[in-house]
């Protein structure tokens, strides 16, 4: 049940949020809104690749 839920959840996340690897972004400047989409991004990926 969680994996499916995680994979859906990465689904929506590639559709929906902005990927800032391809914007080529500088964590050292990012906000704090973009630091947590980023570790958002990284915690549905990581639940979803186990």
């Amino acid at each position: 049940m969680k994996k499916p839920f995680f994979k859906l959840l990465a689904k929506l996340n590639k559709a929906i949020l902005p990927s800032y690897t391809k914007k080529r972004l500088d964590l050292a400047k990012a906000s704090k809104f973009q630091l947590a989409i980023i570790g958002w991004r990284y915690f549905v990926t990581t639940n979803a690749l186990d």
